[in-house]
């Protein structure tokens, strides 16, 4: 059976970033979704679209056909009043690199990462991690077979392979890094 609509597909992959492994999935534990459901990125779809299970990739997606290119937008500078709990901030917490789970004021979760900490001023990045990376896949295709309904909600297996060790995407700005 080939890859396609409605296919549930299980794959293993390696994805590289400037050299050093990113994330990865093996034959033992592989990533599961429904093609063509909206849980990949669009070209990492096109890439593998017709293979069949035992079928090996290998392809690069620019930070166009991936996460995009950082939007300056995306960087904010919130008062250091934000990250307080009961009058105090974590300790630790503001170092730069840390990232931080967030709610907007409507609800939605993503992860902002500390760029920089000045006296009360504290700038977050939340462009996706992988904003900007060449990504580069090389894998093989585990398994195709038709999508049942059971596979919609669980698509992931319990979590979303990018890399945050979250429970779902909404752990991680939305979203696999495939």
């Amino acid at each position: 059976m080939k890859i396609g609509e409605k296919k549930f597909v299980t794959l293993s992959y390696t994805l590289t970033v400037d050299g050093s492994v990113a994330d990865s999935a093996t034959a033992e534990n592989p990533l599961g979704f429904v093609f063509g459901a909206g849980y990949l990125l669009p070209e990492f779809e096109k890439n593998i679209d017709g293979l069949s299970a035992g079928e090996k990739f290998e392809f690069t997606l620019t930070p166009e056909n991936g996460y995009g290119l950082p939007n300056p937008d995306m960087v904010i500078e919130l008062p250091r009043s934000t990250f307080e709990v009961d009058g105090q901030v974590e300790e630790g917490l503001l170092t730069v690199g840390n990232q931080i789970p967030m709610m907007t004021n409507d609800g939605m979760r993503l992860i902002g990462v500390v760029a920089s900490v000045d006296g009360d001023k504290v700038k977050m990045d939340f462009n996706h991690p992988m904003a900007g990376k060449t990504l580069n896949f090389a894998g093989e295709i585990v398994g195709v077979r038709e999508a049942t309904d059971e596979d919609y909600p669980h698509a992931h297996n319990g979590g979303c392979s990018c890399g945050c060790s979250g429970d779902g995407c909404d752990d991680c700005s939305g979203g696999a890094c495939c």
